[in-house]
């Protein structure tokens, strides 16, 4: 069963959630209940997929034995190959997931929501090295973080040491009836965005176009909605299943954090990385843009910083193309999306000089429409349509 795509799973979680709820409610709380609900869940999920099921068994194993052993290891030494090797042996899965279909081989590994699990388990790593996790990670915690249900399937990506700040501190009653009531209204939103805009437009817009356009409008303009209508569904379907994870993680009492902020109002490509898939880009940001440019210009390889900092972009772009896989239009969308920044960042430096876009109301919204329509030629090069 897929998660969020089907009423009876939503029917499912409603009962389970129950008694999570009534002790909420009465200022209590039981972490035993939410793992037995978590393990139901899963199992609910993955029931009609064996190899799924024991995929999923065999990465929670090598994660325990990788993010658990290094943590071991941590508290005496310090070595750079071996924390290189547990972050290569964390992301291993992952990749040999993304590699698999260039053999034929899609269904030899992998799971729902492996790409989300690999970003826990990495973060952990790296926060591990850094010292900013210190203390033994119990068993049970480490498990319930990893496979925490609601985020599982689309995210967003929670970080360990803020999700263990909820865990411990559980909210009162008052502040668990203001979580029940944000999370009922994003769950509402949910169904608002995912069953009602994103199919409507699925339906009667992205169906048709542009393989068959309707009649009387010429192949370009038929690919021309169909680029805006993707990025709308886009949007609407994944910022749906957000509010969904968002709003069970509430009625659990885990804050889990927002991934989008209305995207599409953005005034440039940075401030749109600041609130589409707002986690995803945050984790990039921190674990690869900031240690590649605190590493180069440590190293002193590349003096200009300016220089470090592009290179940094069109790393991050790039990985974060292939993660979605290994086809040309995610490569292309990564690279876009780098060019698209450094692009920006040399007009605001000379912006900056030559005061030839002054900031007022007007500029403001001029500057968010142009945003808006090279996001969307970029959601129109992730579809795939223009290798087409």
């Amino acid at each position: 069963m897929i998660p969020y795509e089907s009423f009876l799973f939503f029917f499912i979680i409603a009962i389970l959630l129950l008694p999570t709820i009534i002790l909420g409610l009465n200022g209590k709380t039981s972490k035993t209940y939410n793992i037995f609900l978590t393990i139901v869940i899963l199992v609910t999920i993955f029931a009609n997929s064996l190899v799924g099921a024991i995929s999923l068994i065999g990465f929670t194993i090598w994660q325990v034995i990788l993010v658990k052993g290094y943590a071991f290891y941590r508290k005496k030494y310090n070595s750079t190959s071996i924390f290189c090797f547990a972050m290569a042996a964390s992301i291993l899965p992952l990749a040999l997931v993304k590699i698999f279909p260039i053999f034929g081989l899609h269904h030899l590994f992998g799971f729902l929501g492996i790409s989300y699990l690999t970003f826990k388990a990495v973060q952990m790593v790296i926060e591990i090295r850094d010292g900013l996790i210190k203390d033994d990670i119990p068993l049970m915690d480490f498990l319930y973080f990893l496979l925490f249900f609601p985020t599982i399937s689309s995210g967003p990506i929670d970080r360990f040491r803020r999700f263990e700040k909820d865990r411990l501190t559980p909210p009162t009653k008052e502040q668990y009836r203001e979580l029940l009531y944000l999370g009922i209204n994003k769950i509402f939103r949910g169904f608002l965005y995912k069953f009602i805009i994103a199919y409507l437009i699925h339906h009667y817009l992205l169906a048709y176009l542009p393989v068959n356009p309707f009649v009387h409008i010429p192949l370009f303009w038929a690919h021309v909605i169909y680029m805006y209508a993707y990025s709308l569904y886009l949007f609407f379907d994944f910022a749906g299943y957000s509010a969904f994870a968002i709003g069970i993680s509430y009625m659990m009492g885990i804050k889990t954090p927002e991934n989008f902020n209305l995207p599409f109002i953005s005034r440039n490509i940075k401030f749109f990385w600041n609130r589409w898939h707002m986690t995803l880009s945050f984790w990039f940001r921190d674990y690869i843009y900031m240690r590649f440019v605190f590493w180069m210009t440590k190293k002193k390889w590349i003096k200009n910083r300016y220089t470090v900092s592009n290179l940094g972009y069109i790393l991050l772009f790039l990985i974060m193309g292939l993660w979605h896989g290994i086809a040309l239009q995610y490569i292309v969308y990564g690279l876009y999306h780098a060019f698209l920044i450094i692009g920006f960042d040399y007009f605001d430096r000379w912006n900056r000089k030559n005061k030839f876009w002054p900031k007022n109301k007007v500029t403001h919204v001029v500057s968010i429409i142009i945003t808006f329509h090279f996001i969307c030629f970029g959601f129109y090069i992730f579809s795939g349509q223009l290798f087409h």
